[in-house]
């Protein structure tokens, strides 16, 4: 009588796929944006009714229009102002090029609220603008209010130029000097080469600028609730803080979700639609537009007149305000604020960093199958506005700290609160929002390690971690530099999180000057803002030094 074979669990139809240790890692990792994301949508299977009735009655119209007509106008500000300078420096030649070509960045390291604060402090009815104005002109003019729609996105254009304009340039400069001398062989001049070719070949730099504004527009929190302009971000914390009720503030983050994974598919969708080719490389640059003189002279005007209003006047005052209150204001507690940013970004760079490496490192050995599908979600957060995550991670951190305290008393007979309250629950939400941008720089540091790199390592006779030691990671250390670099600056001017996890006593310089400008107390906001913006340009530094290598 023959036997019949019957597969096991490893064996035939039920035989389970084999994970490595570094695949293991990735799917934790990954777990850390589902939870949240999970917990936020399971929160519709308890809704407040009371609280969502007077949502829809009074909020959620007024914040669907805010949202829609404040990202499309900065999305369409921050378009036409990021490729016009960035063709301007990037292709054309003018008295001054070169030093707007880096200075145009240094906008990046004023945070948009920062930038907010100084404007209203300038532009609001006590102001100085407004005062001088009305000792030329009589009591009775006043300028159109600055706390608009208008003002916010006349703000966060000025914030958020740098990304399309630092993006598009890179677009214009990979094009090659074959494709607008084609153009021009077939008739087109200058300004319609401009249309017809350049911007449709730089357009995945673009949209990607633009996205990357979207995305910030819509994350923002410091800068609309200074302008006391509502939107979800805002409408969470309300939720959260004033009427004390988390389940709302949940419900609130899913619709803010949705909007973003709904704007990250159109995206994806219309790129779908085209298809790019980047120019070769041994293709030589176009000579660069000699523009007449008098455009030279509106060229230069005009990226002098944006640096001024981006950068150069907050700053001056900024160092206005700080040098006047100085002696009255600053004190011991500033520095204890400093070593709370300082310390709680130093912490979250190396966790995220180290996070990275391991992301990098397991797509480097697994480049196929379902180990990218969980990379790709592990740094979906950078897309997730700071708000949202305070709350995704918030909650599931007390139900489990609950669960921790009923253990205690059934054990021990008494409790205390382990996670509410900490620094981890703090740390983990920076790390589910930075992960991308910490990722992104190692993983491209990680592409230099060739395969032969390997290959010829283990024929030295080096195996596993050694490799790792003598080989990747000296090779990786300029992304990983860069990842720190970046990521200690992303959570020194993070607010949202901080604000709304922090524990008792553990305040910084985000949220010192928040509360000093809720309070519009914009001088004593000047020092903790100056911080911050020495603090960024810690990044400018570092590309304009990789740039000039």
């Amino acid at each position: 009588m023959s036997s019949i074979h019957v597969p096991t669990r490893t064996q035939g139809l039920f035989r389970l796929p084999r994970m490595s240790g570094w695949q293991i890692s990735t799917s934790l990792i990954c777990l850390l944006v589902l939870v949240p994301l999970t917990t936020l949508f399971l929160s519709f299977l308890h809704p407040e009714k009371e609280i969502w009735e007077h949502i829809l009655q009074t909020m959620m119209s007024r914040l669907l229009i805010n949202s829609v007509l404040m990202v499309t106008g900065v999305a369409l500000c921050t378009g036409i102002l990021g490729v016009s300078l960035a063709w301007l420096t990037g292709v054309c030649e003018f008295p001054g090029r070169r030093f707007f070509s880096w200075a145009l960045l240094l906008p990046m390291a004023m945070p948009t609220y920062v930038l907010a604060f100084v404007w209203m402090g300038l532009l609001d009815f006590p102001g100085p603008l407004q005062s001088a104005l009305r000792q030329l002109f009589g009591t009775e003019f006043r300028l159109p209010e600055f706390r608009s729609l208008a003002g916010v996105i006349q703000t966060m254009t000025l914030a958020l130029y740098p990304y399309v304009y630092l993006l598009a340039k890179n677009g214009f400069a990979t094009q090659g000097a074959r494709a607008m001398e084609a153009a021009k062989t077939l008739g087109c001049s200058q300004t319609q080469a401009l249309f017809r070719v350049a911007l449709p070949m730089a357009w995945p730099w673009i949209a990607g600028g633009v996205l990357l504004v979207v995305m910030e527009s819509l994350a923002d929190f410091g800068a609309v609730s200074i302008f006391n302009f509502d939107t979800f971000t805002t409408a969470i914390y309300k939720a959260w803080f004033g009427f004390f009720s988390l389940s709302a503030a949940a419900q609130l983050s899913t619709v803010l979700i949705l909007l973003v994974f709904l704007i990250m598919e159109l995206d994806k969708r219309s790129r779908k639609k085209r298809r790019f080719y980047q120019a070769e490389r041994q293709q030589t640059k176009a000579p660069r537009i000699k523009l007449p003189m008098h455009l030279q002279c509106v060229a230069s005007t005009c990226c002098t007149l944006i640096l001024l209003l981006a950068f150069g006047l907050p700053l001056s005052q900024l160092l206005y305000w700080a040098v006047q209150i100085f002696e009255q204001e600053f004190g011991s507690r500033y520095l204890y604020l400093l070593v709370h940013s300082a310390s709680l970004a130093a912490i979250a760079a190396v966790i995220i960093v180290f996070l990275a490496f391991v992301l990098a490192y397991t797509s480097r050995r697994h480049p196929v199958g379902i180990t990218q599908w969980f990379i790709h979600i592990a740094t979906l957060g950078y897309g997730l506005p700071g708000t949202v995550l305070a709350v995704g991670i918030y909650i599931p951190m007390a139900g489990l700290d609950n669960l921790l305290i009923s253990l205690q008393d059934k054990v021990l007979g008494s409790s205390t609160s382990l996670l509410q309250g900490t620094v981890l629950v703090m740390l983990l939400a920076y790390t589910v929002r930075f992960l991308a941008a910490g990722f992104k720089a190692v993983d491209s540091g990680m592409h230099r390690v060739t395969p032969s790199i390997d290959e010829a390592a283990r024929l030295m006779g080096m195996r596993g971690p050694k490799i790792l030691m003598k080989i990747h990671l000296p090779i990786i250390k300029g992304g990983a530099l860069t990842a720190l670099t970046m990521v200690f600056v992303d959570v020194m001017k993070e607010m949202p999180i901080t604000l709304m996890t922090r524990p008792f006593g553990w305040d910084t310089l985000a949220v010192k000057i928040f509360e000093l400008t809720s309070e519009g107390e914009w001088e004593r906001a000047a020092i903790p803002a100056l911080f911050l913006v020495v603090t960024g340009l810690l990044p400018i530094i570092f590309f304009m030094r990789k740039s000039e290598s």
